[in-house]
């Protein structure tokens, strides 16, 4: 009898992986009492879910961004405004922020598609600085001063939760393994197979009939969807937003660079390398105090600095690479 197809096996073996870990971490809290450490665990998960949203554009579709501090404030700003000034519940408003920013991610890809290489990441920064200062400036949304979220007890209905940090550890922890399972239904795909193409060499690609501007536009769209939806979850978990807290460019860098750590273009590179740098800078950020400001970014770097050098391919791709020669 003929083996099944290896990569299916390999599908299916990532998915069980997958629900496993998701079981495995959704017992955590029996263990984790600390409420400093449930915050580190839902900081983790988020930037998960953050770096998969990004991996979608930069890891599998080639187009490097470091301006998803845009989509994330975009989600945020939204979600804030929505319940501040209309009473709209936060799940509609992060509905609504992602949908916002899907649609500026295509507005900006509208012209940016257009440069290559460190032309367009130069223009994702602008776009998102130039966003930076728009809020900063918008009277409406609080402007400098940001936007204090309302405290109306705790509720599932409009997702705020004083007493336990346990309700936002499990909805991080949700939105890690959806971020996750829409990057494993896409990978084999044919939008998965053409994002790949184009990420190789748009110019062949093209010539083999992929559409390549449609193929960024979309990766562009659902990658800014998600990061967006991170932002509401994060106003939320916060309770106040302003654009320094929301939209700096160091959102952008927490963003690349657990799947640049973990492996650019895997399934679970961005999980792995998030995994790593968010304890990393929590800690390091705890023990060092206000004196040690900007001392987390130095040794994650130096981290990031190490894998490029000696491991250009990160984590993931290295194990993989390793455990392919032993099985041959």
């Amino acid at each position: 009898m003929q083996d099944a197809d290896p990569r299916l096996n390999a599908r299916r073996n990532n998915l069980v992986i997958a629900c496993v870990c998701v079981a495995l971490i959704a017992c955590l809290p029996l263990v984790v009492k600390d409420v400093y450490a449930q915050n580190v665990l839902v900081l983790t998960l988020m930037y998960a879910a953050l770096s998969q949203s990004w991996n979608i554009l930069s890891g599998y579709c080639g187009q490097i961004s470091l301006g998803h501090a845009l989509y994330f404030g975009a989600g945020a700003y939204v979600t804030e405004l929505l319940f501040t000034k209309f009473g709209v519940a936060p799940w509609f408003g992060m509905a609504a922020g992602g949908l916002v920013a899907a649609t500026i991610a295509a507005a900006v890809g509208y012209p940016c598609f257009r440069l290559k290489g460190h032309y367009f990441v130069i223009a994702t920064i602008v776009i998102a600085e130039a966003g930076y200062l728009l809020m900063l400036n918008w009277d409406y949304a609080g402007a400098a001063m940001g936007i204090d979220v309302p405290v109306r007890g705790d509720s599932w209905a409009k997702f705020q939760f004083l007493r336990s940090k346990l309700p936002y550890f499990y909805f991080a922890l949700a939105f890690a393994f959806v971020a996750w399972l829409v990057t494993w239904m896409i990978e084999e795909s044919r939008w998965g197979y053409w994002w790949r193409a184009v990420k190789d060499n748009a110019e062949a690609a093209e010539s083999l009939g992929v559409e390549v501007f449609r193929s960024k536009m979309a990766a562009a769209a659902l990658s800014a969807f998600l990061t967006a939806i991170g932002g509401g979850f994060y106003a939320q978990f916060v309770s106040y937003i302003d654009p320094e807290s929301v939209m700096s460019f160091q959102f952008s860098l927490l963003m690349a660079l657990p799947a640049v750590l973990g492996g650019i273009g895997t399934l679970w590179g961005p999980a792995v390398g998030a995994a790593i740098l968010i304890p990393l800078t929590e800690l390091t950020r705890s023990f060092a105090g206000g004196s040690g400001k900007g001392f987390d970014l130095i040794i994650y770097g130096l981290l990031v600095m190490g894998i490029a050098l000696g491991r250009p391919e990160g984590i993931v791709g290295a194990l993989s690479r390793r455990m392919r020669r032993s099985a041959a």
